[in-house]
């Protein structure tokens, strides 16, 4: 189990970041106590921690009660009084006053440092809290000593104003925190509260908890979805925003599925409820994100390592600044106030925040606009993909025939040859007779009575229709006829299109030609990624012709047909041999192989199980356009990783010297409480920065 520093409360089974401090988990000492049989852990998520408000409540509370017992130790320093010119009246006693004014501070405000610092040093994970518990402690013990010796050289208001200071800082950067990760816990507020179920013909609205598969459930307009489900009755408009990122709201029907947690349109739905609980859409989408917070890219390995390292290098050099004060004579109560300084200004919470942070909002982000970021390195990956390699069918076309061609040889128009076409090929099974009736029905197209349907063994099918005969079919039904065909049939023929002829009382009425739809889409997304400097190819086991057609229908320039599934692999490696670093996007089974061999596998979220698994990210909607939008990201989230690693390293290479004293002799000095204001800036100002992908468009 891992838990924060600063909030033991959480606990979770693998490591991550606290999302209340950005902190990262610690390895937990194991609770002899048992875990209630209703609780699991294997998906539990920091970004849904319970305590989450009260523990910034707790920081501002002492913080407030801190910066109230500072002022009058801030007042009578040695600073306030040189710099105003004031002489406060003293008193006898001023010491002790002073002194257990300090120590309540150091106790009551102090005592959070202390005990993280103590759950890192347990956990074998010294870091930020160890560094502030060292500095506050040091100042601490030595003023004791100051007051007992009856020096005059105590820390009294730097250990006050750095400890408020400090909790200021850390209420301010949970803050901010909180409001960056705060995307991802709305996920869990999308759901309503109750849901209204259908039973003997009357409706009872029943808790979520109440609700079982095969309920039928009803959608008032407005309303939100409380289950994944089925259609069975109704129509209306849904905002799937959300799911998938879509804005335009999509239109549901009669057998169309629908998301736990969108938002239903004008209409009124009736719906058979198929998925609940963590079996949701929904679920698993911030399952997958909370999969892909706890996981790490290489930056962030990086950057934890850089902070350990510089968790060493700042309790070194307060050694070596404490022994080069004293042994050059500056005292010892300078030497030790030096020896704060460094230590708090050179806390790695800045640099240990950098990149978990940004790399927390562009996972979020990317459930946000239609796709699931399995491991963090996928996306790292993305913004160094050379070429992106799409599987043709169900990917760059919609994997259904569809009409593409329509002449109107003995009839009036087009539509009346796909009334003919469609009112025969109604009665039958056949890919091609399905694809007719739905362009039929998308041109609201009426369909004709026909008596005496009959299929005619591999040519087609054949009817009575207003006292006619309607034949349908491929070749065969021509065969031994002599036909004038149009000019542009070969040409279609030859892009491996299907070509279909209606006959009407055996005489030629109209031809329709039938290919895979290449998606609209599919042309935005390849316009995109080129105008991004990336490579486009496309693998298919069509025919040359089919590939052909396709490629230079999309414009790409480099295509793989009658390809084999257990090739599909190889082709990926082929690329790889011209060192090319390759992104394989698919969404069938044949496809696992190679989305596993690619330096980054995209499945569609439509497609198979196995080539989800098989892959680092996952669209949510089959929509190629997506595919751009992965690589801006990755762009995007690399950029201000580097930006925040620049900030938090280089702002030490300066701010630690200048703590040290390097600068004494010019009269520049860098006090303890300041060294915290500048401490908890820089870890703002990385968060800030992190928070500012939000509003970068895909």
């Amino acid at each position: 189990m891992y838990t924060c520093p600063m909030h033991p409360n959480l606990m979770q089974d693998h490591p991550g970041t606290c999302p209340d401090c950005g902190m990262n988990l610690i390895p937990a000492k194991p609770k002899k106590q048992k875990m209630p049989n209703d609780m699991h852990m294997d998906h539990v998520d920091p970004s849904f921690n319970k305590h989450a408000g009260h523990h910034t409540n707790i920081f501002r509370t002492k913080f407030w009660v801190s910066l109230v017992l500072s002022t009058p130790l801030v007042a009578y320093s040695d600073m306030t009084q040189a710099l105003f010119r004031w002489n406060p009246p003293a008193f006898p006693g001023l010491l002790y006053v002073e002194f257990v004014i300090a120590s309540v501070i150091f106790f009551y405000g102090g005592w959070v440092f202390l005990a993280s610092a103590w759950r890192e040093l347990r956990a074998k994970s010294p870091g930020m809290m160890t560094l502030i518990s060292i500095a506050i402690t040091t100042a601490y013990l030595w003023s004791v000593y100051a007051v007992l010796a009856a020096r005059n050289d105590a820390l009294f208001w730097e250990l006050a104003t750095l400890i408020t200071i400090m909790l200021l800082g850390h209420w301010i950067e949970m803050k901010a925190v909180t409001g960056a990760q705060g995307a991802l816990k709305e996920l869990s507020k999308l759901l309503p509260d109750a849901a209204e179920v259908i039973q003997n013909n009357q409706t009872k609205v029943v808790p979520l908890s109440e609700l079982r598969e095969n309920d039928t459930i009803l959608v008032r307009p407005g309303g939100k979805i409380a289950a994944d489900g089925e259609v069975i009755d109704g129509e209306s408009s849904v905002d799937e925003s959300i799911a998938t990122g879509e804005s335009k709201p999509v239109l549901k029907r009669k057998e169309d599925s629908v998301i736990a947690g969108t938002v239903n349109g004008d209409g009124m739905l009736k719906i058979k409820v198929t998925k609940i609980g963590e079996h949701t859409f929904l679920a698993g989408v911030m399952r997958l994100v909370a999969e892909a917070q706890s996981s790490k890219s290489r930056l962030q390995i990086l950057s934890d390592r850089a902070a350990l390292y510089l968790t060493f290098v700042a309790v070194i050099a307060g050694i070596v600044t404490v022994v080069y004060w004293i042994a050059s004579g500056g005292g010892t109560a300078f030497a030790i106030e030096r020896l704060v300084a460094v230590l708090v200004i050179a806390c790695p919470h800045a640099l240990g925040l950098a990149v978990p942070l940004v790399a927390s909002i562009s996972t979020t982000k990317a459930a946000q606009n239609g796709f699931l970021v399995k491991q963090r390195l996928a996306l790292e990956a993305a913004r160094n993909i050379d070429i992106i390699l799409f599987d043709k069918t169900g990917t760059l076309t919609k994997g259904e025939y569809g009409v593409t061609n329509i002449w109107p040889v003995g009839l009036k128009d087009e539509r009346e040859v796909i009334r003919l076409a469609a009112s025969v090929d109604r009665y039958s099974e056949h890919p091609i007779a399905k694809a007719t009736v739905t362009y039929a029905r998308s041109q609201n197209i009426a369909l004709a009575e026909v008596q005496n349907f009959t299929r005619i063994s591999g040519k087609g099918s054949q009817g009575k229709m207003d006292g006619a005969t309607i034949i349908v079919g491929g070749a065969g039904v021509i065969e031994g006829k002599s036909f004038s065909l149009p000019d542009g049939i070969q040409a279609e023929r030859d892009k491996g299109k299907t070509i279909i002829y209606v006959l009407k009382d055996g005489v030629l009425a109209g031809i329709v030609a039938f290919a895979d739809v290449v998606r609209d889409e599919s042309r935005e997304a390849i316009k995109a990624l080129k105008e991004m400097g990336v490579e486009v190819a496309m693998i298919t086991g069509d025919a040359e012709d089919v590939a052909k057609w396709v490629a230079s229908e999309l414009g790409i320039d480099e295509y793989f047909a009658r390809v084999l599934p257990n090739e599909k692999q190889d082709k990926v490696k082929l690329l790889q041999s011209k060192r090319k670093r390759v992104a394989m996007v698919g969404d069938g089974i044949n496809d696992a192989p190679a989305l596993t061999q690619a330096d980054l596998g995209i499945a569609i979220g439509a497609g198979t199980n196995v080539a989800i698994e098989s892959a680092g990210i996952i669209l949510v909607r089959n929509d190629p356009r997506d595919i751009p939008k992965i690589v801006r990201l990755s762009r995007f989230t690399y950029t201000k990783m580097i930006q925040n690693l620049w900030w938090a390293a280089g702002y030490n290479i300066v701010a630690i010297p200048l703590a040290g004293g390097v600068l004494a002799g010019e009269g520049i000095l860098l006090s303890p409480a300041l060294g915290a204001v500048f401490m908890s800036l820089s870890t703002i100002i990385v968060s800030v920065n992190a928070v500012f992908l939000k509003r970068r468009k895909l």
